[in-house]
């Protein structure tokens, strides 16, 4: 089992040195960590979980007695005999691309579960609706209640059309790849092989193999959702 260590330091930054302490075991949400601090503070309890600060956070106690409610400002003295154990009572389950995930708020965005399936920004995500309803499109600033009856499950896909942005101009797309020729019809409505004609075809906001670049005639790029391309043109006559 692996356990999470956060190493106490000195106000200088230097390391403190551990022949006079020894390390803190507790466990936050059956996940198992080790500090040097001897007080942990319910906000810093969650940030090392990654919990909402704004979720109930609970240290465990044995019965007949309640468990006790950790707040966000409330310190925890790790030093006691037994191993310290917190938890959040109200989770939320869901899956993203079948893989399953605990969330420990009500409400989810499409951009926090992008993050959390880690989700490439070229795809669309989709809740899952049974047949015969169609599946429903989130977007980044959409929000899901996650506590409604049932586990909701989200899937990405590839989007199918794609919008490039020619001259500042939004312009749907269709294919994986755009050619030279292709980028000067969508600005200009059509290609003039002339050898009197001149364009020139930069590119930004491309995928990561290759952000930006020049085009020139006959060359090909991949397409990224939103990829901004800068087309003109120059008559030499």
């Amino acid at each position: 089992m692996n356990i999470k260590v956060k190493e106490m330091t000195l106000a200088n930054g230097a390391p403190q040195t551990q022949k006079n302490k020894k390390a803190l075991k507790f466990m936050i949400e059956g996940e198992p960590f080790e500090t040097l601090d001897q007080y942990k503070t319910g906000a810093e309890l969650k940030q090392l979980r990654g919990i909402p600060q704004g979720v109930e956070l609970f240290l465990s106690i044995k019965e007949p007695y309640e468990d006790e409610l950790i707040g966000n400002d409330t310190k925890v003295n790790l030093a006691r005999p037994e191993i310290e154990r917190f938890f959040v009572k109200q989770k939320l389950k869901l899956t993203i691309n079948k893989e399953p995930f605990v969330w420990f708020s009500q409400f989810i965005s499409g951009k926090q579960i992008r993050e959390l399936g880690n989700i490439p920004a070229e795809h669309e995500i989709y809740l899952d609706i049974k047949e015969p309803y169609v599946n429903t499109l989130i977007q980044d600033d959409t929000v899901i209640d996650l506590a409604r009856p049932g586990k909701e499950h989200f899937f990405s896909k590839e989007q199918s059309v794609k919008v490039i942005i020619i001259n500042g101009r939004p312009k749907d797309w269709a294919d994986k790849t755009v050619t030279f020729e292709q980028v000067v019809i969508l600005a200009f409505g059509s290609f003039d092989n002339s050898p009197n004609k001149v364009y020139t075809v930069t590119f930004s906001e491309g995928p990561v193999s290759k952000p930006e670049g020049t085009m020139v005639k006959g060359s090909v790029v991949e397409v990224k959702n939103k990829m901004v391309f800068n087309v003109s043109a120059t008559d030499k006559s």
